[in-house]
């Protein structure tokens, strides 16, 4: 039952995921699927927040995003919060 499993975290899907209430065993699992989630809404566009910090959860979110078949492009967000956030750019099917 999920309702009585503290693991599970539920986050809204509208296109930004924020990575800083995750632990970095977690991100590749969470970002999977919360690209998964927002194909499934038609959302094509995501923001994943990993934070400046040394670069380390950057690293691992870029190299997910590289190997990625739903992935059609992604970079840095210049506009919010320079090198903090990536913009992610989805295939549509």
């Amino acid at each position: 039952m999920e309702e009585n499993n503290p693991e599970v975290v539920h986050i809204p899907i509208d296109g930004i995921l924020d990575l800083h209430t995750f632990s970095p065993k977690e991100v590749t699992s969470v970002v999977d699927e919360y690209i998964r989630a927002c194909l499934e809404k038609q959302i094509y566009e995501v923001r994943i927040i990993h934070g400046k910090g040394k670069g380390v959860l950057r690293r691992t979110v870029h190299a997910l995003l590289e190997r990625h078949p739903d992935v059609m492009n992604f970079g840095l967000d210049t506009g919010h919060s320079s090198w903090g956030a990536t913009l992610v750019f989805l295939r549509t099917k």
